[in-house]
Order: C-alpha cells, then structure tokens, then sequence
C-alpha cells in the first residue's frame, strides 16, 4: 500500500518512513510537512492511506483531513498525535478520520495503517477509552426508531470495536456475505455512507 506522511518535523516524518517501510506491504510515496501540502499532495498522488500529525503551521491536521476528504470522501486518514486532548478527539470524530492514534503506540502503527486500509477504524486504547465521556447527547438513542434489528444492533457494536467482516462473521457465526448484507442494511437506515460513519455514529450517538 502506498502511504503518505505528513508532520512538520522532518526528523519524524523520516522516523516514521524507516519504521513503517519495515513492513514490506508499505511504501511511503510522500512526505509533507504541513496541511497545505498534504492536501495538494493528495490531488496529485491519491495514496492509500495518510498519517497526518495534528497540531501544524500552516494547516492543522484536521483542517487538512476535512478537505482531503471533500476531494475524496474515500480517502483514510489517521491522526496521530502525542496529545489525549478530548478537543481534538471529538473533532476527528467528526471531520471523518479513520483512525486517531498516539505517537507512543508507534510499535503497532503498521498494523494500524493496515487496518485502516483494509476498511477498519482505529482507535489508540486509551482513546477508546475516553469516546463515551466525549460525546454531548440529550437524549437516550432509540433503536426502535430506525427499524434496527438485533441483528443489526451486533453489527454495529463489533464495527464500533473496529472489527473486519471476517472477525464480525466469526463472532456472529455468519457467512461474510451475510455480513456485508446486514451493513449494507444497517447504513441505509441510518443514512450512512461507509463503516466509519457508523463507528462515529455509534460513539456520538448510542454510546
């Protein structure tokens, strides 16, 4: 898969190149330091998967995942950052981001950008820990009132864990088309486009 970089520091932006390029499913075919450039990067290159630092002269991390994403609602994109900052969180969430992992999880990045290449969402342990506090809901999620079925309730839970359609398979005891039927269902009634609308969906609406 090709990634893309993007941090403001060159010395990490070349770290993590010699980290993930470790794994021979990687190759890093761009590395920007700023928001700006990255978002001109991706009209150019449309790599695979960005893994963009947050806080950024210029463009800041998120203001760049949101454009990126105007310019392809398809793309995946990963922050990563060395700030647990509920702010910041609550924003990726929001813009669309596939994936918000701490710099100190860099042992497992390439499993994380793997995963969200392969259409999962990812989520640092300890992040995952802070999304239900994170989230302002008024009222109690009714899943009555989309015409969810329990079925489908599972469903969107194990998605919200950032399970693939094999492990959801597994854990339902379904075939995987069965699967892919079930989320093709689930997001027409929710008015959802992809998997990671539904993760997001899930933290700020049902949590």
């Amino acid at each position: 898969m090709r990634l893309m970089i993007v941090d403001d520091d060159p010395l990490v932006t070349q770290s993590l190149k010699i980290i993930l390029e470790q794994d021979p499913d990687i190759t890093v075919d761009k590395l920007c330091q700023s928001g700006r450039e990255a978002i001109e990067a991706y009209r150019e290159i449309k790599p695979d998967v960005v893994l963009s630092d947050i806080r950024m002269e210029d463009t800041d991390g998120l203001t760049a995942t949101e454009e990126i994403l105007k310019l392809d609602p398809d793309a995946k994109v990963i922050l990563l950052t060395t700030f647990l900052d509920d702010e910041y969180i609550n924003r990726a969430l929001k813009v669309g981001a596939h994936g918000y992992v701490l710099k100190q999880d860099c042992a497992s990045l390439s499993d994380s950008v793997k995963a969200v290449y392969g259409g999962q969402t990812v989520f640092g342990g300890k992040i995952v820990e802070r999304l239900p506090n994170l989230m302002n809901r008024t009222e109690k999620f009714k899943w009555e009132d989309y015409d969810i079925t329990p079925k489908e309730r599972e469903l969107v839970e194990l998605v919200a864990e950032g399970l693939s359609n094999k492990e959801i398979a597994n854990k339902m005891f379904l075939g995987e088309g069965t699967v892919r039927n079930l989320m093709s269902s689930v997001l027409s009634k929710l008015d959802l486009r992809d998997r990671t609308q539904l993760a997001c969906f899930y933290y700020q609406r049902i949590v």
